[in-house]
């Protein structure tokens, strides 16, 4: 479905940067585009007719400026140098992001100001950008701003480096922080790894990093790091904050998951299929059947667990990795965990009820902590906490 028929202008939604151009004021030509990538994506009779207001008078200069016509939202930040030694005694350029008209581009601001900054400094120290217009030849701006809308739009950041001087991008969500996250929570990479670079990031995001797989929780990664838990938590926060990552369960073989209405795509969707049977594998040479991935995650349901599941169905004997299975299942919204949440029927003395566990874990019981965090708070496995907690009768389950 095309993009402009799925959404309307002002709908609110983020949409890809489609094209970034640079142009000037060039002393005989007037304003005129240097580079653009895509070539031609911006007619010379598009530009001609918003070209007064992306090369603005001196009032609205080092602002930024959003012009959306026919289709198309132009972002912008012009600036002017003034300086003797060009044409008029001043060199006029603005770099401008091109979006679909529907998108939202108010994320992209502080972007298309930081690239702008970067490119003045540059002129500033080497001519770079006016030594490309008199020559005719901008083949290093078109590859910069090649690498830029390639890296914004697939990874949400980018690094340039040109001679000696690096500069890091990265889009900034203008939204609402994420909730608190807990150490019972496990954080999962949205993206590649790999496509990280480590001058993005604080030292000590850059030394949990490697712990993020899935898999670890919050306080493991932690005590695996050496790095107190509060300082974990707010760098995970931040990743979550920036699209970089998301929050799951923890696997545990006693877990419990339903599946959701979402389960009908694997049977439909081609390119789900494929990423499901990739991720899912317990190895890359054997690949599992997509007919056995969906009786696994059919076979989830409220009481069965997931060591019910893998007694029952031996993923193992069809080269489905089952901790990969949930984690894919999670992420794609095919499954979801069920919780156990313990709470106390009554206000009598439950400490010497309870004298076996933790009492500091008695005072959660008020059926808005699920077992998962108790267990991380409390240093126990569920199986024994749920164990001590079954034989107390003023203690009952709420399962959601």
């Amino acid at each position: 479905m095309d993009a402009n028929a799925k959404y309307y202008e002002g709908c609110g939604q983020e949409g890809p940067i489609r094209c970034i151009f640079l142009c000037e004021f060039h002393h005989t030509a007037g304003p005129k585009i240097t580079c653009q990538v895509p070539e031609n994506y911006i007619s010379k009779d598009i530009f001609d007719t918003v070209s007064h207001y992306i090369i603005p008078k001196v009032q609205l200069q080092r602002c930024t400026l959003t012009v959306t016509l026919l289709g198309s939202k132009i972002l912008g930040f012009p600036v002017r140098i003034d300086n003797k030694k060009y044409a008029r005694n001043a060199f006029y350029f603005n770099l401008c992001f091109v979006c679909d008209a529907w998108a939202r581009t108010v994320h992209l601001e502080p972007l298309v100001k930081k690239l702008t900054e970067y490119l003045l400094s540059m002129e500033l120290e080497t001519e770079w950008l006016s030594k490309q217009s008199m020559s005719g030849d901008a083949k290093d701006l078109g590859c910069l701003m090649k690498q830029v809308m390639q890296d914004i739009n697939c990874r949400r950041m980018c690094t340039l480096t040109v001679g000696t001087t690096t500069t890091h991008l990265t889009v900034v969500r203008v939204n609402s922080d994420p909730a608190p996250v807990k150490d019972h929570q496990v954080p999962v990479f949205l993206y590649s790894r790999q496509s990280f670079v480590a001058d993005q990031w604080d030292l000590t995001t850059n030394q949990i990093l490697p712990y993020i797989d899935g898999f670890n929780h919050v306080s493991k990664i932690a005590a695996l790091t050496d790095v107190e838990v509060s300082l974990v938590r707010a760098c995970v926060q931040n990743l979550v904050y920036y699209g970089v990552i998301t929050l799951v369960p923890i696997f545990q073989y006693c877990a419990v998951y339903s599946v959701t209405p979402k389960l009908r795509q694997l049977t439909r969707c081609a390119g789900l299929q494929r990423q499901c049977i990739e991720f899912c594998a317990r190895s890359p040479r054997q690949l599992p059947k997509v007919n056995d991935l969906f009786v696994m995650y059919a076979g989830m349901s409220h009481g069965s667990t997931v060591r019910d599941l893998c007694r029952r169905l031996r993923p193992q004997d069809h080269a489905i990795n089952e901790r990969k299975l949930v984690l894919f299942g999670v992420l794609e919204g095919l499954i979801r965990r069920v919780y156990k949440y313990p709470i106390t029927l009554n206000n009598v003395d439950t400490a010497s009820v309870r004298s076996d566990h933790n009492q500091n874990l008695v005072r959660t019981y008020n059926g808005l902590v699920c077992l998962d965090e108790l267990c991380c708070h409390g240093g126990l496995s569920v199986s024994q906490l749920e164990e001590q907690l079954e034989r107390d009768s003023n203690v009952v389950f709420i399962v959601k």
